[in-house]
Order: structure tokens, then sequence, then C-alpha cells
């Protein structure tokens, strides 16, 4: 009788019953041949009978000599391995996980077991970063004569990376390089898992240890530099974001590269601060490098090169307030961008512009469609100001959609709030077409960016035009691409004359280009005894990060500091710490002000905190020509006076259109001579600090800057006009 043939047909047909039965009269029949113990444990095993099974199998083993016993494993595994394989592409991952765990006891060593163990576990949700560890397998790993298959440690690698991060999966990571011969594979598995690492987790230092294993694996490769530089810079690692910069400098061979390589030099050394005269010049380099691209207009140009170009223009804001070149250079490189991202995506972007023709005719009775796109909407600057807009929206007029770029679920009160408050939220991923496609097939008729220049992303969603009208708002200054048909300012956020260099239309609301209601403050942390600063103090304060820390602004500053006696300056904001020490000691010193007198604080762990902490201050002195935005808004929510200089471009006017919305005149400074006085009137003039405090403490009841409901009828009023217009 075919005991085996009859046995295994009634196993594959689940009658479990029948095929031991089969399979019992085998052992009866031919006691000698160990299959049938096996196949009957399996069939036991299916069965649910799993201490039967391993019962069969032991009974057997305990029978044999070591050489046999090794022997007999390995047919019972081949066996399992088989059915388990059978299990997985029936689709019953259960079962087949359940078999690996059983040949994971026969064989605890096999490497490729574990690996499918680990992807059974991701697959049934079951998976804990801890399994990485106990199972064995990064200790298997760990020792590089173990036999993996490539494709199968490249898969599981891929599938955990894409899992929320935990340093664990890091670990597997750099045990797997050794067994990955083929370093292109590696790297591009590796590399697209820390770009989800750093993007959607938001743990660039983990993002970074992923990308030094790429470099490893291919030393300086380019296109791992390029990643790896920011998340140095993100995870506040500035020296090795520098370097590696330099060495992308250094290896770049052609004009979009080199630009790009140059940007992230620019980026390391503003992001450390105190790099100033360096960054000088890599910011003439850098110039010049963009006008070469301007006038090779190389169309077409690879998307990827195409992504990097749209950050590099960045900077030039924090350097110089010359806005009618600077804007001139951004336009000029979008423009290429643009015909770019259209020419790679053109039956998208006909199908859009098609879309939008149709939309623009219709007279649409029903609700606005308002879609706001960001990749901020959680606890930061653009997510804290921008919810109230988004919490006071007339839903019985306006039909709200957020767009989520590069969405992860992270537990933040924030983000939360913002999934609530939508009609429709769309949370997505980094692909432009996707993300241009869910805006299109949601039939948005007015497309707000929140993002601006800041991310490459936006830039080219924007570029394509998957909405009808599309505006720039908060984010930063207008972006210059030429399918966003408006930019969002006030009266004095932007000068009169400003028109003439945007080629957006400046749409100007009637008092205030934000509002808000005001801001969660926490317990404050800091205390002036604590710091040795005595109580009758004039205590200066800048909490601004190291992009903004401008050479000549800070000269100001010590000027003040040396013309008010017993005065005090604190100076916070994420930088290099040790850098920025530098840059202000060196600039007291030729100043001769004591260095004592600068008290350099760290960063705390919340939004709150730092707010709490601001009410040490007597008096707030802003930077330029990069002004604050929600610093400042902080600061005068908290009712501290703030002196801030005046200039032409958008940067530079954010702290002025917040004065004159809370109606204070003192501070304003047009030129540097005056914000010198102003901070000397300010320092040594009790009485006048207690009028602008209370000025600001009035304000909280009549000020347009905190009436965020008067603030949305505003833009809701904008937007219908911008549709009337259509």
């Amino acid at each position: 009788m075919d005991w085996q043939t009859n046995g295994y047909n009634h196993l594959v047909n689940q009658d479990y019953e029948q095929a031991i039965a089969l399979y019992e009269q085998a052992i009866a029949a031919e006691p000698e041949v160990k299959s049938h113990y096996w196949l009957m444990g399996l069939a036991l095993l299916l069965q649910g009978q799993e201490a039967e099974a391993q019962l069969v199998w032991l009974m057997v083993m305990a029978e044999g000599e070591p050489e046999q016993v090794n022997c007999w494993t390995a047919e019972l595994v081949q066996v399992l391995e088989a059915e388990a394989a059978r299990q997985d592409e029936l689709g019953s991952g259960e079962v087949a996980w359940a078999i690996r765990q059983h040949i994971r006891e026969l064989c605890p060593d096999d490497m490729n077991n574990l690996l499918r163990i680990l992807l059974f576990s991701i697959h049934l949700k079951t998976f804990d970063p801890e399994d990485i560890f106990t199972s064995g397998l990064l200790k298997g790993l760990q020792f590089q004569q173990a036999i993996v298959d490539e494709p199968l440690l490249l898969q599981t690698l891929e599938s955990v990376l894409n899992l929320p991060i935990h340093p664990l999966m890091v670990d597997l990571v750099e045990a797997a390089l050794p067994h990955c011969p083929n370093p292109d594979r590696f790297v591009k598995v590796v590399l697209i898992g820390s770009l989800k690492v750093a993007h959607f987790s938001k743990q660039p230092r983990l993002a970074a240890r992923l990308a030094e294993f790429c470099l490893r694996a291919k030393p300086d490769n380019l296109e791992v530099l390029f990643e790896l530089a920011p998340f140095y810079q993100k995870s506040q690692q500035y020296d090795q974001g520098i370097a590696t910069a330099r060495r992308a400098v250094e290896l770049s061979d052609n004009l979009p590269n080199q630009v790009f390589a140059s940007y992230l030099l620019l980026r390391g050394l503003m992001n450390a601060g105190g790099y100033w005269e360096e960054a000088i010049a890599v910011l003439q380099q850098h110039e010049a490098l963009i006008l070469q691209v301007i006038q090779a207009r190389p169309v077409p140009l690879d998307l990827v090169s195409n992504s990097q170009l749209y950050a590099t223009i960045y900077f030039f804001a924090y350097f110089r307030d010359e806005p009618k070149q600077n804007r001139w250079l951004q336009e000029q490189l979008y423009e290429i961008c643009t015909a770019n991202m259209q020419f790679h995506n053109q039956e998208a972007f006909e199908r859009y512009q098609q879309r939008n023709l149709t939309a623009r005719s219709q007279s649409n009775q029903q609700r606005l469609k308002i879609g706001y796109i960001c990749h901020c909407f959680y606890e930061h600057s653009v997510g804290w100001l921008a919810r109230w807009l988004i919490r006071h929206h007339d839903l019985d007029r306006f039909e709200v959609h957020l767009f989520f770029l590069n969405y992860q679920e992270m537990n933040d009160s924030v983000q939360q709030e913002y999934l609530q408050l939508a009609d429709y939220a769309h949370t997505l991923g980094a692909n432009r077409i996707e993300i241009a496609d869910c805006i299109a097939n949601s039939n948005i008729d007015i497309l707000i960016d929140l993002d601006s220049i800041t991310l490459d992303i936006t830039c080219g969603v924007m570029s394509l035009k998957p909405a009808p009208i599309q505006v720039t708002w908060l984010g930063w200054d207008a972006s210059g691409i030429s399918t966003i048909d408006y930019f969002i300012a006030d009266p004095y956020v932007l000068p009169e004359a400003a028109q003439e260099y945007y080629t957006e239309k400046i749409w100007r609301l009637p008092e205030t280009y934000i509002a808000v209601d005001g801001f969660e403050v926490g317990v404050p942390t800091l205390r002036r005894d604590q710091l040795g600063i005595p109580d009758d103090a004039v205590v200066y304060l800048s909490a601004q990060r190291g992009y903004k820390r401008h050479r000549d602004t800070a000269q100001l500053q010590m000027k003040i500091l040396k013309a008010v006696p017993n005065s005090y300056f604190l100076i916070k904001g994420l930088a290099d710490q040790d850098a920025v020490k530098a840059f202000f000691t060196q600039l007291a010193e030729a100043a001769g002000v004591e260095c004592d007198r600068l008290i350099f604080l760290p960063d705390v762990p919340s939004e709150t905190i730092h707010r709490a902490n601001l009410a040490i201050a007597d008096i707030v002195l802003d930077t330029y020509p990069y002004n604050g935005a929600t610093t400042t808004l902080e600061t005068l929510w908290m009712g501290i006076p703030l002196v801030t200089r005046v200039g032409e471009q958008f940067a530079a006017r954010n702290s002025y259109t917040m004065l004159k919305n809370v109606g204070v005149e003192e501070g304003i400074s047009w030129t540097d001579e005056e914000y010198i006085e102003w901070g000397i009137r300010l320092g040594t003039d009790i009485t006048l600090r207690q009028q602008v405090r209370e000025k600001l403490r009035r304000s909280r009841q009549t000020s347009p800057l905190w009436n965020a409901k008067q603030f949305t009828r505003e833009m809701e009023r904008a937007y219908e006009q911008m549709w009337a217009n259509r």
C-alpha cells in the first residue's frame, strides 16, 4: 500500500483523522521507515495536537545514536519546511508560523528559519522588537559564518524598517551587513529605510546610524552622503554633519550635485551656528553655482536631482535682506524645477489642467472645498499656529481637507487634533503623484500650501497644480513657483512695492496674516538665582536656532549689553553649543563685555515649558535679517517687550507686523542705530518696560493677533473672493 501518497492526500485535504490512521498503519507495517513518524506528527500538529506530535517525534529520536539523530532531525526539518512553505502559499500564516516555531526548537541556529518567523510575526502583527534578541537571530547574524539567504535577509530588513523604529532593529541591520555581498541591494533597502526613520518616525539619530552602515557597504557613495549629512544635522551631531557635507562637496562631479552638496554644507554650518566666516564664503560659492544652473537651464533633468534643487535656495534670507535679488534667484531656479517636474509627469499635469478648467467654469453653489497641504500637522511651529484656522473654520460653508505629507502616527496631541478637526484627513507618504492625485480626486477648489520651499515634496506637488487655485500661507515666504496664484500677507509684513518682485499675487488680509487665540503655558524651570543673576539685573533674551544668528545683529546686541549696567544676555536655541559660545564670546570680548554676562541656556523638554521660561526675561532681542515668528508671538503673548529690526523681506518684517497688531510701537527699529537705542531705552527705563507690558496685557482682549476666529472669517472671505475671481 502507498502509505505516503494516501496519507499525504488526506493531510492536504485536511482530513487529519484519516491521515493519522493511515500513518499508524504504516508505522505498524514499516516501523523502520522514519518518514511515517514525521508525517504522522505533522498531521497531529495540524489537527491541533501539538504535544502529541512532539511525543511521536521524541520517541523516535530517543532510540537513535547521535549521528542518527542528526540525520533524522534534518529529515524532520525538511518535512516541516515543505509544509510551512505550503501553508504560506495557502495564506495560512498562523499555521506556517507555528510550524516554524517547531523548526526553531529542532534547529535553533537556522538563521533563515528565524528570519521567516520574524517576517510572519510582522505579517500577523505580533512582532515585538525584543524578538530580534530573544530569538537568537541577532546573535546568530553576528556570527559571520552563519548561512543566510541574502534575498530573504534583505526582505526581512525592508519589512522591519517599515515599522516604528527601535534600536534593536538598527542592531539587526548592522549584524546583517556582512551577510549581504551585494552592496547595491543592501544600500537600496537600508537607505530607503533610513529616510522613513528620519521623516516618519522623527528619529534622525537612528537614521544616521542606518546611513552609516550604507556608507560602510559603499564608501564615499554620494547618494548616501547626501542623506547622511542632514541626518547628522537634525540629530545635533553638528561636527559630523559638516564633515559629511564637506566630503560630498569634494566628491560631487556635476553641477546639480555640486549645488546640492554646497547647500548641505551651508545648512550644516548655519545649523551649528558660530561658523560665520566659513558660511559667508560657502554662500558666495553656492550663489555662483545656482547662477550656473540658471544659465544652463537643464531640462530635462532627472527627478532626484530636480528634487534636490528645490531645497537649495533656502538660506539667502538668513544672510541678507535683499528680496529682489533673493527672489529673482528663487523664481529662476524654480522655473527650471517646475519645467522638469511637468516634463517627467506630463500626463498627470495635463490631466490636472483639464480638471482645473472644468472646475473654474463651474458656478459651485455647494461648499467650497479647501485643502491644506503640509508635513507639519503636529507639534511644530506651523502646526501650533495653523490649527486655530482649522479649529474655527465654518464647516457649513467650507469642506476642509488636510493632506498630511510624510505621515506617521505619533503620540502627539496637535496631530490628533488635526485628524479630528477636518472633514477629511488624508494621511499620505512622499510620492508626489499619489499626493497630487489625492488632491485632484478630492476635487479641491483652493489648495493652501503651508510648507513653501521648506519641503521638496510639496514643491513638486504644487508645480503640478492639482487644484485650480493654489495659495501659499504661513510656512515661509512665497515659494516663487509659477503655478501658485496667491501669497497671503497683510498691510505690514511686506512693503507696498513688493508686488514688483513677486510672481504670485500678494493677497493682503486687512490686519494680520496670522492670529492665534493664545498658547498653552507650562511651569517655568528657570530662576534668576539658579543662574546667578541678581534680582535687580536687567535680563535680555534671544531664543532662536543657529540659522538666525547673524554676526552683524549679534554685534548690535553686544553694544546694547555694554551700554546697560547690571545686564545679562540669555542665549537659547538649537545649535552647536560650543560653536555658539565661541561665536558670542569672541564678539563680547571685542565689544568689551564681560563674558560672564552671557548665559547659554539648554533646551527644555516641551514648548509649554519654553514659553513659561520666557518670563525670566525683561526684554527679548529679535534677530535680523530673519526675525522670529512663532517665538515673537510667544514673547508678546507672555507680555515681554521686544526689540526688532525691520527690513524689506518677509522674514525681516514678521515681528513688525505682530507689534503693529498688538498696538506697540516701542521696540520697532528701522536702522541698526534705532535697534541699539531701543535696546538701551527698554533696558534702562523700567517705567517704559512696565508701560509696554501693560499694553501687551490689554492686547489680549482687543488685538486681532489674538482673535483667531475673526482671522478665520477674513481668510474665508479671501477664499470666496479668490474663487469669485477665478
